[in-house]
């Protein structure tokens, strides 16, 4: 398929390398941060392509918007709030990206600062101002919402599925 080809064209340079590679050592969402990353761009860059954005751009940001190693739950320089810059800064040096796939990066928590401004004892430690972390443009909004797609369905899909497991286990457990 023609698409699939331009896709991997674009990213097959990153997706082949030593320190991307290296994700796959990182859990996330059931999975694991390299796989989590290449669903996001592949998503972001479909969405490109159907409202007439940067697919390229998109397609590249999607893939190094999680370039982190670590838990974000465990390190302040990769919190849920600062991982996005950490992720631009490790891109910036590694892949030498553009302004435009920089500032996807860094505002690809959006959906997370808009929760987290509404609901502020989640998370209670980590201030924001949702407006600091709003994209500034439609590719950068096109990666937000695809990772927050992509989230949803890895949750459900897999820690969803094992936690149910995990519960029928110990019920089952209880009644032996």
């Amino acid at each position: 398929m023609k698409i699939n080809k331009e896709y991997k064209e674009i990213t097959s340079e990153i997706v082949n390398d030593a320190k991307f590679l290296e994700l796959k050592d990182d859990s996330h969402h059931g999975s694991n941060r390299y796989e989590h990353c290449k669903r996001v761009s592949y998503v972001s860059f479909l969405m490109a392509k159907l409202l007439k954005a940067n697919s390229k751009d998109v397609a590249i940001s999607g893939l190094l918007h999680d370039y982190f190693h670590g838990s974000t739950n465990s390190n302040e320089d990769i919190s849920y709030l600062k991982h996005p810059v950490t992720s631009a800064n490790n891109a910036k040096n590694d892949f030498n990206i553009n302004k435009e796939e920089e500032e996807i990066i860094r505002t690809h928590m959006y959906h997370y600062a808009l929760v987290k401004h509404i609901i502020p004892f989640i998370n209670h430690r980590e201030k924001v101002i949702a407006k600091d972390y709003k994209p500034t443009s439609k590719e950068g909004h096109i990666v937000c919402i695809s990772d927050l797609l992509v989230s949803i369905f890895e949750v459900l899909k897999y820690k969803v599925r094992y936690e149910t497991c995990l519960y029928f286990i110990f019920l089952i457990n209880l009644m032996f």
